[in-house]
């Protein structure tokens, strides 16, 4: 479903629905012999005035189709006789906050969007389109090298994408800006009319859309478990090197978590981290902290943390970790227990640019290969970039159709 089912029904009578629809369904227990946890994470929106009611984020497919959708609606809107000259300009002023990969990508897709494909049908309305990316740090791509983010920089102005740095988004909110001249009030208060943006630095802005990509936040799931303690047999148990065993046969755990993240602590082999505070015999006022993990639990993907390392959180990363501990589980459990941990390998970064370029960063920065080649950028960086896609499809059939479509 891309749109909301009860959009034409009456308030009153969409609430009444919607609480029938949210009553819990049966719970049942499933045993297990391993598990993993991978449930991924949440748009971080640092808690933004309208966000989540208004804002389209980019996880999963029915946010693809959202967006696509919204967009159609947004040309056909401005196409109609009836639309004013100062609606359209709203309308056609697409929003991006967040200036890392996934947001600047975006911006650039739909700078070709517009200017190779919707030129074909609204030739009319495609001098009208502006595209504004909005970011809180002093730069945009702040992961790659200062001399490829300058290139990117290049690129993005030729193609007329206006990207506003240090910039503080305070909330989203349906309708024009106020103070705004509204030739009709009918116009401005239907649900598919223009959205305002509010900024600290230059105040309300009509848009048309505003896409929101500016990290991660924890999953409910992560966040309610580390919340809890749990009572665990020592059988379920496998102590840290050197750690006297409990006491208490029935002890209770509580589950690490990374302290900036939020996400789920583990071992270098991703098996879950637990701590459990007991009371010194020689004196009650200073706890002493037990080590250990549940060798039969594992997370990973971004929302486990290493205990000692930090690994970027791109999809390489869980892709890698997950063909790691697969082998591994696959092969024997011993081998686990006898295997020196996960070694992530830095496969550098990439980005799309739009019209046919791309950023490519060598992997390693200033300690690999980054010492002597920087990376590549333009057409060939673009190839790169389309080839690692393309490599990464999962059947042949894909690796045909992809570029058949492109």
């Amino acid at each position: 479903m891309t749109e909301d089912r009860h959009a034409h029904e009456t308030t009153s009578h969409a609430v009444a629905e919607k609480t029938k629809e949210i009553r819990k369904g049966q719970r049942w227990d499933v045993g297990y012999n391993k598990l993993v946890i991978s449930v991924g994470c949440y748009v971080q929106t640092f808690g933004t005035k309208g966000v989540k009611e208004h804002a389209y984020f980019l996880k999963d497919i029915g946010d693809a189709r959202r967006i696509r959708k919204r967009i159609l609606e947004l040309f056909e809107i401005a196409s109609l006789p009836t639309t004013s000259h100062e609606m359209k300009k709203k309308l056609l002023r697409f929003a991006v906050v967040g200036g890392g990969p996934t947001g600047m990508e975006f911006a650039a897709e739909m700078s070709d969007l517009v200017r190779v494909d919707l030129r074909k049908i609204y030739p009319d309305l495609v001098g009208r389109v502006e595209i504004i990316v909005f970011d809180v740090a002093p730069r945009v791509l702040s992961m790659f090298d200062k001399s490829l983010g300058d290139y990117a920089m290049k690129i993005y102005k030729r193609e007329g994408i206006n990207i506003k740095t240090s910039h503080h988004v305070e909330e989203l909110r349906p309708g024009s800006p106020k103070g705004a001249q509204v030739q009709n009030f009918r116009e401005d208060n239907e649900p598919e009319s223009c959205y305002t943006i509010t900024t600290k630095e230059e105040g309300e802005i009509g848009i048309g859309m505003c896409v929101w990509s500016t990290g991660n936040m924890m999953n409910p799931l992560v966040q309610k478990t580390t919340s809890k303690t749990h009572q665990l047999p020592p059988s379920s148990l496998k102590l840290m090197p050197c750690e006297p065993p409990p006491p208490d046969e029935n002890c209770t755990w509580t589950i690490d978590r990374n302290e900036k993240t939020g996400a789920l602590l583990v071992d270098s082999k991703f098996r879950l981290q637990l701590t459990q505070s007991l009371s010194s015999q020689s004196n009650s006022d200073n706890p002493s902290t037990l080590g250990a993990c549940l060798p039969n639990v594992f997370a990973l993907g971004d929302n486990a943390s290493l205990r000692n390392h930090v690994l970027p959180a791109t999809a390489q990363t869980a892709n890698q970790q997950a063909r790691w501990l697969a082998k591994h589980l696959n092969s024997d459990t011993r081998s686990l227990d006898d295997s020196p941990g996960f070694n992530f390998k830095d496969m550098g970064v990439m980005t799309y640019l739009g019209d046919a370029k791309a950023l490519v960063q060598a992997p390693g920065g200033e300690k690999g290969l980054g010492r002597w080649f920087k990376g590549l950028r333009g057409r060939a960086a673009w190839l790169v970039w389309r080839g690692a896609y393309l490599g990464l499809s999962v059947s042949w059939r894909n690796r045909v159709l992809i570029p058949v479509y492109w």
